[in-house]
């Protein structure tokens, strides 16, 4: 079975981990195996882009060449 090795954790997030895995009753491996499932699997699910944004007026390229002439970019 594959493996991974996870190096330059910070004392923080180590500990984070730790508790975690001691809430579920897990070794410290098995939590980051949960912890990937569930972020990899559907966790947060796919987000969408959101619509193009709608303005007072259409921006043509004869608009961004004059703000560009003004300096503003």
């Amino acid at each position: 079975m594959p493996g991974l090795v996870i190096r330059n954790l910070s004392p923080e997030l180590h500990r984070k981990l730790e508790e975690r895995a001691r809430r579920h009753h897990r070794s410290m491996a098995e939590e980051a195996v949960a912890i990937l499932e569930q972020a990899l699997e559907g966790g947060e699910g796919v987000k969408e882009a959101p619509p193009p944004y709608r303005g007072r007026f259409t921006l043509t390229q004869e608009f961004l060449d004059r703000a560009r002439r003004e300096g503003r970019e």
